[in-house]
Parts: C-alpha cells; structure tokens; sequence
C-alpha cells in the first residue's frame, strides 16, 4: 500500500472519530507544546512518567511515545518499564532519541531502551539517527549537524536491524522500512524556529498508529500532517511566535482539500 492523500485523511477522521489515547513519557520542554497538539488533531493526550502508574497508563492507551529529551535516572526507569509493558501488550511503541550523540549518556540510554523493546517507528533527525547505528556524527545539542539525505542508508539498515519504521526528520522527511522508502517535502523553515517541532511528529505519529496498524503508512501520514500544517501556518505568520498559534489552528481545522493541495509525496 502507498500512502495517499485520501488515505492520510481517512487516518485524520478515524483519529478525530475515535480521540485514541495516546500516552507520553515525554521531556519538560515539550509537554505543553505536543498535549496541545495532539488534542488539536483530535487524540486525547497524557503525561505520566511516574514509575507506579506508567504500566497501568499503558494498558489503557492506545500508544506508547517514548521521549529522552530531559533524562534522568528515574525516567529510565519509567520508560523500561512502559515499553515492557507496551510490548507484552502488543501496543505500538514510538521512540524519539533527542540528543543521542551529544552526550554519552543519551546515547547509551537510547540503546539500552531498544534492547528492552523493541519500537514500532523511531523517530529523529539525521545526526540522531547516525547515533543509533554507531556513526561518529556529534550532534548540536539536540539539533542534528547532518542533512536527511545523508543517513537514508544508515536508516535501511537500523529498519533491518530492528525490523521497525525509521522516520528521519529535516528539510526533507524520509519514512524507512524494510521494503518501502517514502520522501516528503512539506513543511517550512520557520518551523525550525519552534522548540519541539520534532517531538510534536513523534507525538502525533503515536496518534495516527492508534487508527492505522501499517507502521509505515503511518508515520508518513503523521510526517505530512506536521509539514501540512507547518507550511500553511507559515504563510500566515509574522515570526515563530505566531507560528505555534497558527500550527495548531490549522491542525485543528485541516481540511481534505489542504491535504490534496498541498502533499508532497514521492516514493524512493
């Protein structure tokens, strides 16, 4: 199956129909900006990483996102014990590696949270995504030094490898799996001005798995929606202030039109 606009706002009502819950262990910078745009799409968000509830707030969403943007011991430890559950469940897991390749320890967290379970999509820019597969890539902070193109191999194998979706995050997307690889050029370079844009697509992907078990199908819908948006967004404001705004005005109010008009969607 390829990915369409048609099926892409199939996806959109069913996630607008259903409000699937979709639950996050997610970092401080991030929280307010992907609940509130998860809920402008239409899913119904939570933030829950204590280590006594996370199992018990697994087995009643529909998703699990996985995000190591502010770490710390406890988190972890969260974070293992939810994807365990995620898997013995059967529920889709959504991994996001902010920062790996920074710092040591993001990077080593991030690997053993794969050996424990196993994601259904990762989700991450391109210097993130070298990371995972070892390549000696720095990253800037949590902002990637690498273009998306350069890692679209490095992904196909990381898809094999662990037999999941890779999504790489930049001007371009690329939505990688074992046999299928798709590219879009929708967005805006505004939205590199927001704070956890990236994170808001991680969050958002966890909300079209809810409606769509084509791991692939997606995380490109869920990529499009976020470059959709962003883009018209955009076109109608002055500076990244407005843009958050405006980002989730339109997420809220998308249109089956928009979607046809606008998706930029190739198959690789």
């Amino acid at each position: 199956m390829t990915p369409s606009a048609q099926s892409l706002w199939q996806d959109l009502i069913s996630i607008r129909e259903t409000a699937p819950l979709i639950h996050n262990i997610t970092n401080y910078v991030v929280m307010n900006n992907t609940a509130n745009a998860l809920l402008a799409l239409g899913a119904s968000p939570v933030m829950a990483h204590a280590f006594n509830e996370v199992e018990e707030m697994v087995n009643l969403a529909a998703a699990l996102v996985i995000n190591i943007g502010t770490l710390n011991d406890d988190w972890i430890a969260a974070m293992e014990k939810a994807m365990l559950c995620a898997k013995k469940l059967n529920k889709p897991i959504i991994f996001d590696p902010v920062g790996a390749g920074a710092t040591s320890y993001r990077t080593e967290t991030t690997k053993k949270l794969l050996s424990i379970a196993t994601p259904t999509v990762i989700r991450g820019n391109a210097s993130e995504i070298a990371a995972i597969s070892n390549q000696h890539i720095m990253t800037k902070g949590v902002d990637s030094t690498q273009d998306s193109q350069t890692v679209v191999t490095v992904a196909q194998t990381l898809a094999n490898l662990y037999q999941c979706t890779i999504v790489i995050s930049g001007a371009v997307d690329f939505i990688v799996s074992q046999e299928r690889t798709f590219q879009l050029k929708n967005g805006h370079p505004l939205m590199s001005k927001v704070t956890g844009m990236g994170c808001t697509a991680t969050a958002l992907i966890g909300a079209f798995l809810a409606v769509n078990s084509d791991a692939t199908i997606a995380a490109t819908h869920a990529m499009a929606i976020m470059g959709i948006a962003g883009e018209i967004a955009a076109e109608k404001s002055a500076g990244p202030g407005s843009l958050q705004v405006n980002f989730l005005d339109i997420l809220y109010n998308l249109k089956a039109e928009d979607i046809a008009n606008r998706l930029k969607l190739t198959t690789n």
